[in-house]
C-alpha cells in the first residue's frame, strides 16, 4: 500500500509527463478525468489539476468540483489548474495580448515559501498558455515571477494550494523537478517508496490473483515491452505462460529466427508462427495508415485466437502494452485527450474470442520499464534495443505494402541499424529505423538514368516517447551510410535524413 498522488486530467497532452516526473521521485501516482474524481482514500496525499486545451473563459471548459479537495489535502494548479483556481474563486483571468509560449525566466522568487524551496532567480521555466492571470484573490500571494508575466506561481494563505502558470513537468523548465519535489516530499509528505523492486514483487503478487490457475498467451515481439511483460508473467505464474513469436512478415532483416532463439535461452515457453502470407494478404492493396494499422492488428488477434484454441485452459492474453500506446491511442484514463493514431495492441479483444486481457505494464513508460527489466535481471542487450513499432515496418512503408518493398526496406534497415552498432552510435540513439517513401527520383548510376525509391532515415533521442528530438548524427556517418544504401540496395537511388522533433512531428510517419 503506498501514498499516492491522484492528477486531474483536464486534456493537456503534458499530463502524462507530470506522472513521469512524480514517479522519478518514487512516489506512486494515478491520472483520473476531472470529472471522474476517484474516491480520495487515506492514501490519497496529495492533488495535481493539469493543463488544458481549454480556456478558463470558455464555458463549455472543465468546471471540476474540488469542494472535497481544496483546503483539505495538498493541491497544486499546473497552467490551466491555477487559472483555474484563481478564476474560480476571486480572480481574474483575461485573453493575453500575446500567446505565451515557450522558454522564459524567473526574474523574481521568494525562496521562502516551501514549494519553491531551493529556486533560484534566472532560472528556466517553460511556458504555453493563451490566457493570463490578470489578478488573483486577496488571500492569494505571488511567490514567482518573469519578466512577463507577474503571476507566475502563488500559493493560498492558509492552505497548502498552490498553482504556477508555467509548465514544471517539461525538460525545459531546469528547476521544475525542485518545484515538484517540494510539493511531493515537503508538502504532501510523501515517502517515495514506490520504487522498481516494490512494482515488481507487488505486480507479481496482483497477477497471481488475478491470474489463479488459468493459462495465459503472451505475444512476444523482440522489444523491450513484451520481453519484460513475459519475465514479469513467468515469475509470476511459471509453467502457465505460454509465448507466441508471429513472424508477420514485417519484422527486420533475420529478426525472426534471432528473437526466437534468444528468448528460448531465457527459459522461457515460446512457440514460432510463420503468419507472413496472411499478413500481407490482409495489407494487399490497403495504403491507409490507419487502415494498415487496423488489418495487422485484427490479422494478430485472429493468429493469437487460433493458438488459444491449441491450448487446455488459457483464458489469457498477455500484452506488453505501455503508457504512451494507450495515451496516443485514447486517452489514459476516458478523459478529453485527443486520439494521435491507434495501436494493434490497445483496446481490448472482440467479443467472440474467449480470452481477456492482462497488461502489467500498461501504467508504466518506456524508462520505466527498462528499470523494471534492470531489476528483474534481463539480459541489458535486450533492455538496450530501441522501441520497435508493433505493427513493424507495414507503418514504416507509406502507401501499400508488398514484399518487394518489405525486402527492400529490411535491407536499408538492416545497414543503417548496424552502421550505428559499427560506429558506437546505437545506445547514443533512442530510436532509429529507415522508411520507404512514396515517390521515385531520377538518379543516374554509370552512364545511365535511372527512376528508382526514396528512402528516409530516422533517429531520435528520447526517453519516454512522449516527446523526442532528432539525433545529430556525424555527417560523415551520414554520408556512408547512404551510400552503402545506395551501393548494396537495388532499387533505391536517394537516401534523406529526417530531422523534425516530436512535436510537432511524431516519430513514425505512419
Amino acid at each position: 500500500m503506498h501514498q499516492k498522488i491522484i492528477i486531474l486530467d483536464f486534456g493537456s497532452q503534458y499530463t502524462q509527463l507530470i506522472a513521469r516526473r512524480i514517479r522519478e521521485l518514487n512516489v506512486y501516482c494515478e491520472i483520473h478525468p476531472w470529472n471522474k474524481i476517484p474516491e480520495l482514500d487515506a492514501l490519497v496525499v496529495g492533488v495535481i489539476l493539469s493543463g488544458s486545451p481549454f480556456s478558463v473563459l470558455d464555458n463549455k471548459s472543465p468546471h471540476p468540483d474540488l469542494s472535497k479537495i481544496k483546503g483539505k489535502l495538498p493541491l497544486l494548479g499546473i497552467c490551466f489548474g491555477a487559472q483555474f483556481l484563481s478564476h474560480n474563486f476571486g480572480g481574474e483571468v483575461l485573453p493575453s495580448s500575446t500567446r505565451e509560449y515557450g522558454r522564459a525566466l524567473i526574474s523574481k522568487i521568494n525562496a521562502n515559501e516551501t514549494i519553491s524551496k531551493g529556486m533560484t532567480s534566472g532560472s528556466q521555466v517553460w511556458m504555453s498558455h493563451g490566457d493570463t492571470i490578470k489578478s488573483i484573490p486577496e488571500n492569494y500571494s505571488v511567490f514567482a515571477s518573469t519578466e512577463d508575466v507577474e503571476v507566475a506561481g502563488y500559493s493560498i494563505n492558509g492552505e497548502q494550494t498552490y498553482g504556477v502558470q508555467f509548465h514544471p513537468e517539461v525538460y525545459h523548465s531546469t528547476e521544475g523537478k525542485i518545484l515538484l519535489k517540494n510539493f511531493m516530499v515537503d508538502i504532501c509528505g510523501c515517502q517515495g517508496d514506490w520504487t522498481p523492486h516494490s512494482f515488481v514483487n507487488e505486480t507479481c503478487d496482483n497477477l497471481k490473483n488475478q491470474i489463479g490457475e488459468d493459462k495465459v498467451i503472451l505475444g512476444l515481439s523482440g522489444g523491450v515491452d513484451s520481453s519484460v511483460a513475459a519475465v514479469l508473467l513467468h515469475r509470476s505464474i511459471g509453467t502457465q505462460l505460454h509465448c507466441i513469436f508471429v513472424d508477420n512478415g514485417l519484422l527486420r532483416k533475420n529478426e525472426y529466427e534471432s528473437v526466437l532463439d534468444s528468448y528460448k535461452g531465457m527459459g522461457l515457453n515460446v512457440v514460432g508462427v510463420d503468419a507472413a502470407e496472411r499478413f500481407y494478404d490482409a495489407l494487399d492493396g490497403v495504403a491507409d495508415p490507419e487502415l494498415k494499422r487496423k488489418a495487422i492488428g485484427k490479422v494478430f488477434i485472429d493468429v493469437f485466437e487460433e493458438e488459444s484454441k491449441k491450448i487446455q485452459d488459457a483464458r489469457w492474453l498477455g500484452q506488453g502494452t505501455i503508457y504512451p500506446d494507450v495515451i496516443e491511442s485514447i486517452s489514459a484514463t476516458g478523459g478529453p485527450s485527443q486520439t494521435i493514431k491507434s495501436h494493434h495492441n490497445v483496446g481490448g479483444l472482440p467479443d467472440y474470442m474467449m480470452l481477456k486481457v492482462v497488461e502489467p505494464l500498461k501504467q508504466l513508460f518506456k524508462d520505466e520499464v527498462r528499470r523494471i527489466g534492470k531489476s528483474l535481471e534481463i539480459d541489458s542487450k535486450i533492455l538496450g534495443r530501441h522501441p520497435f513499432p508493433g505493427p513493424g515496418l507495414g507503418i514504416r512503408i507509406l502507401g501499400d505494402v508488398t514484399k518487394e518493398k518489405v525486402r527492400i526496406l529490411q535491407e536499408v534497415d538492416y545497414i543503417f541499424i548496424e552502421g550505428l552498432k559499427e560506429h558506437g552510435l546505437y545506445d547514443e540513439v533512442w530510436q532509429a529505423g529507415a522508411i520507404f517513401l512514396p515517390i521515385q527520383s531520377v538518379g543516374v548510376m554509370g552512364d545511365e538514368r535511372t527512376y528508382e525509391n526514396a528512402v528516409a532515415l530516422r533517429a531520435v533521442y528520447s526517453t519516454d516517447g512522449m516527446t523526442a528530438d532528432w539525433c545529430h548524427l556525424p555527417y560523415d556517418f551520414l554520408a556512408l551510410i547512404s551510400n552503402r544504401i545506395i551501393n548494396q540496395v537495388k532499387g533505391i537511388n536517394r537516401v534523406t535524413y529526417d530531422i523534425s522533433s516530436k512535436p510537432p512531428a511524431t516519430i513514425e510517419w505512419e
